[in-house]
């Protein structure tokens, strides 16, 4: 029958591999695979070398034999070893002291052989055992390509890329995959409940880097050649399906023993609450040191079909051999047991059709873990109706069974549940004896199972992987540029992901959090923004000037987009600017766009402000000269104007610099100075925000074209000032039209010649004020009301208060009604107000200069005062002889001058 051959060693040994090509040496061959899913990949790699028609795929749950096969694909269960073959080889031989399946592989190890070779391909610790079966095999040991070694315990979230995780328990697979997917992007799971499409999927995602973590239970062990450089075990123990145990030192090394592949070196060790491996035995997993295997699983092949009992007992036949141990658990003798005890199966059923149809039916397999009890109902159901070897499942009955299997569900434990389900039908459907229609059936459980599959691989895909995060990781990996979209609407993908916003230079991501995800947003978004911001950049440095605009904010936009933003600088009228964005941009380029936008920004203000801009730059002003250049400098400093009411230097203006101010575009009488070009809308908008920016503060715009306006309680002087207006009482009032009201006011005085004077009501439109609040505004003006209607209180006349200066008499006429005259005259000559030491002339000398005022600043500009006369010595007089009390003497017969009030402020005419 050919030599027999054992090619032993752990994992990554190339034992597969050298079988295959072994196989495919041969005319025809047959090899059997422990899972479903490795005979696919090997089916696979066949069918490539050798076709489609020579090749077989046959596995519980899918057939492929096309007519002129030659080599046979398969899982062990499967196997049709009646057929002559070759070679012929079996796959995890140690798989055969396993409780469940351990029976069929000491069958095939027994008695599965091949005309020139048979190769068995397992564990070094099947070499006493196969020694002991007197098989007359020869045996091969392979050494690993790589060397595995012990890396020690590690929390989940430190576990270094291609890393699979293995857990025994569904709950605490999607624990762990929950885990990294909030700290690593995400994690591929494969379990023995999932179906072979979708573990292929799963095993894809993790294979193209998509993701760099597997979480996975111990189906893990065998048959997947997966690129994993650690095993880290969450758990050491497993329910086996009866109890809860631990694994084997044999069992974790052939876990441990998928880190690493071909010539890269592996590692294992601990993660989560797993305990620590003891010394001795991660020592035993790197040297491959393990107990051999003393008994393999057995049952008796010989059966007898005579009658149900005849069957059980065959069945339960000893081996005769001390390495061959029947299981007594074994869960189709289970099934079969309770068929006989069924009364509507019956204990009697006999004659080899009828017990072969019953245990066909007990070997049904368990897709769904549902333990003996549960799966026992679901044959004993089937039994009912396929116990009868003729009998068969209708087209109704199956579709009925189908309908509730295709409704789409979204979660995962539902859609596995239903896999399951349509597994076991996808198996019926391969029995041909079973089914009305086989052939259709087999198409249409096939695809419900695909379609179950990949909505499973998508839900575990969502509820596991952060597919943009998993995305823009891999692409930062590569070196080409990544695929980078820019909306019209500013929206930004990269690789097919929105990573978020661009607004003019700031990007806006889609994922602020300090998390794997917000980092990987970011970090893409850095990588694949660099032509574009590059090229924004580049648009911004050419940019006409009807591009950019200024905001009330303080912010300059591009666009619509904000770009820049003012920042304080030395003073409100050279404001500093910073980019709004463009953070890692090139240092050049952003020094471009940004020269770009401050040279925009001079010429917006040289156009609103072109007085501000001329005096700030020295195009105009340099012809000012002592308190002008000091008015100048607070005009300046204010903005648009300054209350002169209380300013006793205003007076010091003469013609000549009155004129000078008005040829730098300024204008100044005796209640303000002001820069007409400033009250503009534009001017007041511009100014506002400048000052804002400045001093950080909230800057209000007055009215737009308001003569006047109520004031709230709120604007400060400085703010009024910034706007062009002077606080009169309620209102603001506009400065040159409150110079223009001051000039009318003192006209009307000139004109009444008395110090009491009419003033109409016509006169609130200069201002555009309202009635009512007209007497308010003239009490600014240092007047009070001298008489009143007596039916109505309408103020009919009025007056200046005593305490402010008069502009004189009304010209051309002396004191006491006389033209010509001078002011009166006290004892000696001299004008009262210098008798009385309380004149204009007499304040101002007293009062001392503020040495933070402006104009202390030009006190070097202007000429140092003469020095005071020396005051000349009063001569006696002599006393004049005493006249008796009847005398006739008369009174000094000088002329009284009326007294006057003093000239208010606004009583001077405007400045030309």
């Amino acid at each position: 029958m050919g030599t027999l051959k054992a090619v032993l060693g752990p994992t990554n040994t190339g034992k597969t591999h050298y079988a295959i090509e072994r196989m495919m040496g041969h005319s025809t061959g047959m090899i059997g695979l422990p899972l479903r899913l490795l005979a696919r990949e090997v089916y696979d790699r066949v069918v490539k070398a050798k076709g489609e028609k020579a090749v077989a795929l046959i596995t519980g749950e899918e057939r492929i034999e096309p007519p002129q096969a030659r080599y046979w694909v398969c899982t062990v269960e499967s196997m049709p070893v009646h057929k002559r073959v070759e070679f012929l080889a079996i796959d995890e031989i140690q798989l055969a002291e396993d409780d469940d399946r351990g029976h069929v592989f000491t069958d095939r190890i027994l008695h599965a052989r091949g005309t020139a070779e048979t190769m068995l391909l397992g564990a070094e610790t099947m070499r006493g055992v196969l020694r002991e079966l007197d098989l007359d095999v020869s045996t091969d040991t392979r050494e690993r390509f790589s060397e595995l070694h012990y890396a020690g315990p590690a929390k989940v979230t430190k576990l270094p890329k291609r890393t699979a995780v293995v857990a025994f328990s569904t709950e605490q697979v999607y624990a762990i995959g929950e885990l990294l997917r909030r700290q690593k992007g995400g994690a591929a799971i494969v379990m023995g409940a999932l179906s072979p499409r979708t573990r292929n999927a799963q095993v894809a995602l993790y294979q193209s880097g998509e993701v760099d973590y597997l979480v996975a239970t111990d189906a893990i062990g065998m048959g997947l050649n997966l690129d994993v450089e650690r095993i880290a075990f969450a758990a050491r123990s497993k329910f086996d399906g009866r109890r809860r145990r631990f694994l084997s030192a044999a069992e974790c090394g052939q876990i441990a023993g998928r880190a690493g592949r071909f010539r890269t070196d592996g590692e294992f060790g601990e993660t989560g609450d797993c305990p620590p491996f003891e010394e001795e035995t991660w020592r035993a997993i790197e040297e491959n040191r393990f107990d051999p295997v003393d008994e393999l699983q057995w049952r008796n092949s010989s059966l007898d079909y005579r009658s149900i009992k005849t069957l059980i007992a065959s069945l339960a036949r000893p081996s005769g051999h001390p390495a061959l141990r029947q299981n007594p658990h074994a869960l189709d003798e289970w099934v079969l047991r309770r068929m006989a005890e069924d009364a509507d199966i019956g204990p009697e059923v006999r004659g080899e059709r009828n017990v072969r149809r019953l245990w066909d039916l007990a070997r049904l397999p368990d897709f769904r873990k549902s333990g003996h009890e549960g799966h026992g109902r679901l044959v004993l159901g089937l039994a009912e109706t396929l116990a009868d070897p003729d009998a068969r499942l209708g087209d109704a009955a199956m579709a009925k069974r189908m309908e509730n299997l295709e409704a789409n569900v979204p979660d995962i434990s539902s859609l596995q549940h239903r896999l399951a389900m349509i597994r076991t039908w996808t198996y019926a459907a391969h029995r041909e004896d079973w089914l009305e229609n086989p052939a259709y059936w087999r198409e249409q459980t096939r695809e419900i199972e695909d379609r179950l599959s990949d909505a499973l691989h998508a839900a575990l895909t969502l509820r596991f992987v952060d597919r943009r995060t998993t995305a823009l990781l891999a692409g930062l990996k590569r070196e080409d540029l990544l695929v980078t979209e820019l909306s019209d609407t500013g929206e930004v993908t990269v690789e097919g992901h929105v990573v978020g916003k661009l607004v003019g230079l700031h990007f806006e991501p889609a994922s602020t959090a300090q998390t794997l995800e917000g980092k990987a947003v970011r970090s893409a978004a850095v990588t694949a923004l660099g032509p574009i911001m590059a090229e924004r950049l580049g648009e911004i440095t050419g940019a006409p000037a009807d591009a950019f605009a200024l905001t009330d904010a303080g912010t300059i936009t591009w666009k619509e987009a904000e770009v820049a933003r003012l920042q304080a600088g030395p003073d409100w009228l050279a404001p500093k600017l910073e980019l709004i964005g463009a953070e890692d941009a090139e240092a050049h380029r952003k020094d471009a766009a940004l020269k770009r936008i401050e040279e925009w920004l001079g010429a917006e203000m040289l156009r609103v402000l072109p007085t501000h801009a001329k005096l700030k730059t020295g195009e105009t002003g340099k012809e000012l000269e002592g308190m002008a250049r000091g008015l100048a400098f607070q005009l300046l400093e204010s903005g648009a104007a300054v209350d002169l009411r209380n300013d006793t230097t205003s007076g010091q203006i003469t013609p000549e610099q009155r004129e000078a101010m008005k040829g730098a575009g300024l204008r100044t009488g005796r209640v303000a100075a002001h820069i007409p070009d400033a009250q503009k809308p534009a001017a007041q908008r511009m100014i506002a925000i400048l000052q804002a920016s400045h001093t950080g503060e909230t800057r209000r715009v007055a009215p737009e074209g308001a003569g006047s306006f109520p004031l709230d309680g709120e604007w400060a002087e400085s703010e009024l000032n910034s706007q062009g207006y002077i606080r009169f009482g309620p209102r603001a009032v506009r400065a040159d039209l409150a110079e223009r009201l001051g000039w009318e006011v003192s006209k009307r005085r000139r004109e009444a010649g008395t110090p009491t004077f009419e003033l109409p009501a016509e006169l609130a439109s200069i201002v555009s004020c309202p009635g009512e609040e007209f007497p308010a505004i003239l009490k600014g003006f240092g007047l009070a009301p001298a008489e009143k209607d007596a039916e109505t209180g309408t103020v009919t006349k009025w007056r200046y208060l005593s305490r402010h200066r008069q502009d004189g008499p009304p010209r051309g006429k002396k004191p006491g009604g006389k033209p010509g005259g001078r002011p009166p005259k006290g004892k000696g000559g001299k004008p009262r107000h210098e008798q009385r030491g309380g004149g204009r002339g007499s304040r101002r000398q007293e009062k001392q200069p503020d040495p933070n005022s402006p104009f202390a600043a030009l006190a070097s500009l202007l000429p140092p005062p003469p020095p005071p006369p020396k005051p000349k010595p009063k001569k006696k007089k002599k006393k004049p002889a005493a006249q008796k009390p009847d005398a006739a003497a008369k009174p000094s017969e000088s002329p009284k001058t009326p007294q006057t009030p003093d000239k208010p402020a606004g009583s001077a005419e405007p400045s030309s």
